[in-house]
Formats: C-alpha cells, structure tokens, sequence
C-alpha cells in the first residue's frame, strides 16, 4: 500500500479533528465550513481507498463516550520492561554478533492493541505488566490508532501514547492534576490522559501514539523490524528505528544513538533514552526473561538528569557502628517519576568536598535511575565544616569526634576520609541498629522481630543483650498485650527465635558484627578453621596473621583482632555459643576432594548479574563446590564468572589472563543444572 496516501490520510484525520476542536470547544474556527467539508469528503475517499480508518477519524466520531470506570485487562504476554545501562561499552557488549534494532525510547505510557478480524477490540494499559486498565474508550481521542485495518488474522500491538513536548508546554498552562497543580512533565500528563473516563476531555489532551512492536500477528515474518514494517502498510506510524548489518564499534554504536536523539528533537518527540535489541524473534524468545524485564533488549538511559533544589537540612543518624550518618533534606524534586526529597551525604568528607550548608541550592540526580544523589553546590562559599556536624550525638548527648581513615575517592585516588562517630556503646540508637543486624536474614534470620518491636522491647528493659531475645517467654504474657501483636503473633516469633538456635559458623560470625566481615569473609573463615567457632577463637589469640586468606588485607586482620580484644564483645562470643547449636559445614570438604571437581580450592570471583541467583547464592554455590568466592580479581583469582552488566572486573582479569566463564559455562563444568 502507498505510505505516502496513509501519511497523508493520517494528517489529514488530525488537521480535521484540530479545525473541530476549534470550533466546537473554542468557538474560534480557523477555516470556513467550506473547506472544512471539502478536506472531509477528501478524507472519506482516502479511508474507502485504504481500507484503513483512525479510531479518532472524525468520519465516525460523532461523540466521545464516558465510562463509569476502568476494568481491568490481564496481559497474556506480559508487558515487562528492559534492564537499563548507560555505557555504550555495555550495548555493544550485549549486541555481540546479532543483528539488532535501535529504536527511541518514547516517554510517555505503553499501551496495547488488540485487533480481531481488522477491528479493534481493545486497547489496555501496561499497569504492572501482568494486569493492565482498559482505555478502549479513549482510543477515538488518540492519534495514530486505526480503528479498522486491512488484516484479518489477530493483531495485538503495543507502542507507547505521549504528548509531543511543544504541545505540553501549552496545555501545560491550563490544565491541572486531581490536586490543582500543573503536571511536572509530558509523562504524567499523558499517562493522567490516557486513564480519563471521559473521552472528550482525552481528546482535546493532544495524545499520540507510536507501535514499537508486534506481539502477535504476522508470524511468517523472524524478524521484529518485517512485523513493523508490515503495520506500517495497516496505517500505523510505527517508531522510528535502526537496524544494524554488522557488529558495531564503540564509536559507531554512539554515532546511532546520536542520530536517533537528534531525530526525536527535531520531530519534536520525547523521548529519555535510546532501545537496543535483537531483530531475530526466535533467538529473542530463546534470551528468556526474569521477573521484572525481557533479556532480548536494553534500554540505554541518557546522562543522569540533574535537578536544581535546596537543601533544607542535613539529618545525623547513629548507626550500630558508631558511625553518624548524613542524610541531606530538600526541597522535593520529581525524578525518573519519582519525588524525591532525601539523599546520603555519606561522610563528612563528601560535605566538606561540596561546602554543603543548609539553604544551599543544590542539584541532585538518580543515579543509574535507582539512588538520590547530591552533585553539585551551587552556592558555594562562606563554609565552616564546624559549623555543620553535631557536637553533641542527636541521640545520646554524648560528644562526637571525627575519625580519619584512609580511603579512596570516586576516581579511585587515595585520599584521607573524615567520619562522624560517637563512642558511647550504650547509646540507643546504635545499639538498636546492632540488633537489627544481628536478627537480619543474613545473621540470625529472626523473622517477626522488626526494627519498630525491637525498639518497643528495649523500650520496656526487655531485652539488653542478644541472650535476653532467647528469654523472652519470660514476657510472653506482657509481649502479646503489646499493640500489633497476639497469641498467633508471639507463637510465630518464639518458633522463629527457637529455629535460629540451629545455626551455622558463617551466621554466627556475621551477627557478631565485627567490621566489614560479611558473607564472603565469613565464608573463608569457616573453610579455613573448618566450620569450628573455638578453632577461630584460639587463631586469634595465638595470633593468626589473616591476610594469608583470599581478600584478607590488613584492614580485616586488624578488625577481628581488635574486636576481640574487647572484653564485652569475647563475653558475648561465648555465652551465646552456649545456647547455640552451631552446624557442621554441608558437605563442602568431600567435594573439595572429588577430583572431578574442577572448582575445588580454587578462587571464583563474580561480576555482573548471573539469573536466576542473588550475588549471596552465587557466594553459596561456590562455596558448595569447595571454593572461594573472591570479592575483587587479582592474581590469585583462578575464574571469573561473568554475568550481565559485567563491570571493571571483567577488563581486570582480561589484563590479568585470568579465564572468564559464562554463567552457562560455569554451571556445566559445576553440574548444575
């Protein structure tokens, strides 16, 4: 079919609905009834020569219906999103030797269409993926949706609505949200649009949709970009792409991304980022998908955005450290969707770094799109650092210092780092942050023993030490009085309590929160002194020079030394011990000695993410196969396996010669399935 009849079919469906538009809600006609009827007729011929009708064409929109409310739609494909990355290093990574398809990322809200038999049957929201919101109503005010087309099969297309962004700027002058204020981007305003009950008022909202894939129809075609193309010819105006002929290079994979930025700026489309991905159906479908995005695509996000705002305060928190920690506040900021008001300011370093006062204007950003941070101080000068941090703990009133340690920057340079501290092992706020710590998953995995009930029973002189949680039926009666609980509450929390009782070295160590002893290090201890507490103990005391271990430098030798030079901490290490039944390791050592076993002794490191496992069931399994899991790569590491979104790690062991594994590869040789 001629595109060029459908483009112009197209405009002209829309120039007629902005003449109507005028007329009806404006009462300001910008051309006379004669013209209006000649480009109507016109239009009626075109729509008889394609076979192709708009949803909003006004050759059949004679008014716009109004639901009671929006049912729900379940997605028999969910409509999951794709993992982001910002380094075109990353994309070109992931394209490998496949052919792949650039396309823009429009902003705006993703819908699905549903055709049977060349009609429209639905269109429904992406909501969370698997469940979605009919707006079926709204089509006929929505630009670039057929209500009819030439295919007889069923259909089901999804692309995203978004408002061009000249067009938000002047709606955004006299329409308001459900609380009376403008919206703070085309975003929102399209996706409040799409979602009205009332189709008239969707229609005067300047909505656009644009097809960016085909989930069903025209299945003798493997490739995604022959399905768009194919659409094209039904009259769709699908999003613009690029369709790569060979793997690219750093420098023409930015090129792209260029070249399609530059168009959605001079087409006046919004857009916040550029999607790579593979064009061959068959291996896409073969990519898989986790719970939260498809594996066959990425979608590269721009620079992180920066938002002018000002710093309001900066808020002390003690944690189980000792440690006090900035929190900076300001004056909220609406990020990636989100608003935001609230960001770390992580030491006094970083504060000092910035001259951060309060009443500074400020930016901040999102980093990688998860986590708020402050990155510049506009209003610099006139800073004094004394002036800034609390002399005196929020929490206890005892006097702070400032600790100075040895660190690195975000460059990687070597540089002094300043911390704010309190001392006092009494003070309340640290010792509630020990005893989250200690009944956390990963310690003691006390389940039922939130933060806020912990607070309540050290409010009430409940519990003072860690062997006071297993003596709490002494307050049963007193305990299932409290708010929020009961019989059935305290029953689950005493069974969980009692089931911590059996336990392993590696949790028992990491609930004792000697510094920076984590999964890993817990690990190599446990291989080391053979899952035994007293032969950990007695090392110790005789000595142990624990840099020997994998990943062990001086600053882990010295923090379990001196942890254990504190006479309160070997009290707890024992008495504890005693109402523990601390397990034997799983059968690590008969691996280890299976000489089929290629991973046993040896260091694995792992970067990237590896599916289906966390980083914490990765650190398991190659501590099952009778390894080590390596938290950096150095000499000693024997394998890397390497996942998505591998980092610095990956050129580290290339420079090194150390082998890289895939996940694949690496669960072959460890024969798991």
């Amino acid at each position: 079919m001629d595109q060029t009849i459908l483009r112009k079919q197209r405009e002209l469906t829309d120039r007629l609905n902005r003449y109507r538009n005028e007329y009806y809600n404006h009462n300001n006609p910008s051309v006379s009834d004669e013209v209006y009827d000649r480009l109507f007729d016109e239009l009626q011929s075109l729509e008889k020569e394609t076979g192709v009708q708009m949803a909003n064409s006004p050759t059949t929109t004679v008014g716009y219906p109004v639901v009671g409310k929006l049912e729900k739609a379940t997605h028999e494909i969910p409509l999951l999103s794709l993992d982001k990355v910002k380094s075109s290093l990353e994309l070109c990574r992931f394209m490998g030797e496949h052919q792949v398809m650039f396309m823009l990322k429009l902003d705006g809200l993703t819908i699905k269409l549903t055709y049977e038999g060349g009609v429209l049957m639905e269109a429904a929201t992406r909501g969370d993926g698997d469940v979605g919101e009919i707006v079926t109503h709204n089509t006929r005010a929505i630009s670039g949706i057929p209500a009819r087309i030439q295919y007889q099969g069923r259909l089901v297309v999804t692309g995203e609505a978004f408002i061009r962004p000249s067009d938000f700027e002047r709606l955004n002058t006299s329409i308001v949200d459900e609380n009376g204020e403008t919206y703070k981007n085309g975003r929102n305003l399209a996706a409040g649009s799409v979602r009205l009950r009332d189709a008239g008022e969707c229609m005067g909202r300047c909505v656009t949709f644009m097809p960016f894939s085909v989930l069903v129809g025209f299945d003798d075609l493997p490739r995604k970009s022959e399905r768009l193309k194919e659409i094209q010819k039904l009259g769709f105006n699908p999003c613009k792409y690029l369709v790569t002929k060979r793997p690219l290079t750093q420098e023409e994979t930015e090129d792209g991304i260029k070249q399609l930025q530059q168009y959605a700026k001079d087409s006046d489309i919004p857009i916040d980022g550029i999607v790579v991905t593979y064009n061959d159906i068959a291996f896409s479908k073969s990519r898989g998908r986790t719970g939260h995005h498809y594996k066959d695509g990425l979608a590269f996000k721009f620079e992180d955005e920066l938002f002018e705002t000002t710093l309001r305060s900066i808020e002390w928190t003690p944690g189980r450290t000792g440690e006090i920690a900035p929190v900076a506040v300001f004056a909220p900021v609406e990020i990636e969707g989100c608003e935001v008001s609230r960001a770390s300011l992580h030491n006094l370093s970083f504060i000092e770094d910035l001259e951060l006062m309060p009443g500074n204007r400020i930016l901040v950003s999102k980093r990688n799109m998860i986590i708020p941070h402050v990155e510049e101080n506009i209003d610099r000068g006139s800073f004094s650092l004394d002036g800034v941090f609390p002399h005196q703990c929020p929490c206890c009133g005892q006097p702070t210092r400032i600790h100075e340690t040895k660190g690195r920057d975000e460059n990687g340079k070597e540089r002094i780092i300043k911390t704010l501290f309190c001392d006092n092992a009494a003070c309340e706020t640290r010792k509630l942050k020990q005893f989250v710590h200690f009944v956390s998953k990963k310690a003691m995995n006390i389940e039922g023993l939130s933060e806020a009930t912990l607070e309540k029973l050290i409010g009430r002189g409940w519990i003072h030490s860690y062997m006071d949680i297993y003596s709490l039926d002494q307050h049963k009666d007193d305990l299932i009085r409290m708010e929020g609980f009961g019989e059935k509450s305290w029953q689950r929390l005493w069974a969980a309590i009692q089931a911590s009782r059996n336990t392993t070295f590696e949790r028992y160590v990491i609930a004792m929160d000697i510094p920076m002893i984590g999964n890993t290090a817990s690990g190599v201890l446990c291989r080391e002194f053979h899952g035994s507490l007293e032969e950990f103990r007695d090392a110790v005391y005789a000595g142990y020079d624990f840099r020997q271990l994998p990943d062990f430098g001086d600053t882990l030798h010295n923090n379990i030394h001196e942890w254990f030079c504190d006479e309160d901490n070997f009290c707890v290490w024992e008495e504890l011990q005693m109402m523990m039944n601390i397990q034997k390791p799983a059968a690590a050592e008969n691996q280890a000695t299976d000489q089929s076993n290629p991973f046993a002794g040896k260091t694995i490191v792992v970067t990237g993410k590896v599916e289906p496992y966390t980083r914490d069931e990765m650190n398991s399994l190659i501590a099952s196969l009778g390894a080590v899991a390596g938290s950096s790569v150095t000499r000693k590491t024997n394998y890397l396996v390497c996942g998505e979104k591998a980092g610095s790690k990956l050129s580290k062991a290339r420079e090194l010669g150390i082998p890289v594994l895939m996940p694949e590869e690496f669960f072959r040789m460890a024969g798991v399935a």
